[in-house]
């Protein structure tokens, strides 16, 4: 399946079906994606998407562009960073991992999709957005319980770097947070990092989860300093800085 940033999550959703219903009992997806191109940079340079050096320079003041902070997350940014990378998994019903005595690095319950149908702009999130968030925090609730869910969890964003996304994805995070009475709830974005990869985002996200609870460390933003001004985070604790985390 194709679906720009969500490309993986669609796949991954299929995935789950296919083991859920029984038709396989072991399942590998993934994606791949190697954007770095003229043609796609030309692209999205003329959607005015990307961060370009004389913008960057612009936000610090500079003549010249620190690469490795181009991507700012919820901070005073300019736009996105294209990256590259490739994220493949092994699904495996829950019996049979059992039986081979495979290492369990977590466990997909369900995969939340929720479109909004025709709209004006591609980023600007509808209701469907909220719903999905929604839907993921409540199947938390209802596996891990209500004090899991507040103080165990944290969300790894999409975070692009763009102006629009610190707003509209922090507004989201913020009201779902308010909504299941969430005062400082973490949120990170490894894109900050691994810049944008398009349909391999949310697979980037997935993996650096997996390692979280693997090493507990949640990766900061460390290439923003301050969040911006404008973005929602009266219920969120945005993690500017590596946090340590009890992973059991």
């Amino acid at each position: 399946h194709v679906g720009a940033c969500a490309s993986f999550l669609y796949n991954l959703r299929a995935a789950v079906e296919d083991i859920q219903s029984g038709r396989r009992k072991v399942v590998v997806v993934g994606n791949a994606e190697a954007p770095l191109v003229p043609e796609a940079i030309e692209g999205y340079a003329a959607m005015s998407a990307l961060a370009t050096d004389d913008n960057l320079c612009k936000l610090d003041g500079v003549t010249t562009p620190d690469y490795r902070r181009a991507s700012r997350p919820f901070g005073d940014n300019c736009g996105f960073t294209l990256g590259e990378s490739g994220q493949y998994f092994v699904l495996m019903e829950d019996n049979l991992a059992i039986e081979l005595g495979a290492q369990v690095y977590g466990a997909v319950t369900d995969v939340f999709v929720n479109a909004d149908g025709f709209k004006k702009s591609i980023p600007g999130p509808g209701i469907g957005n909220y719903i999905t968030v929604g839907k993921a925090m409540a199947t938390i609730k209802a596996i891990l319980g209500e004090e899991n869910l507040k103080h165990n969890t944290y969300m790894q964003a999409h975070g692009t770097g763009t102006p629009q996304n610190r707003v509209t994805e922090s507004h989201i995070f913020n009201e779902l947070a308010k909504a299941y009475g969430m005062k400082d709830w973490p949120v990170t974005a490894i894109k900050a990092y691994l810049r944008h990869s398009l349909s391999c985002a949310s697979a980037d996200q997935i993996i650096s989860s997996l390692g979280v609870w693997q090493d507990g460390i949640i990766p900061g933003i460390q290439t923003a300093p301050a969040l911006a001004e404008d973005v929602h985070h009266s219920h969120l604790d945005f993690l500017l800085k590596h946090t340590e985390i009890n992973p059991s």
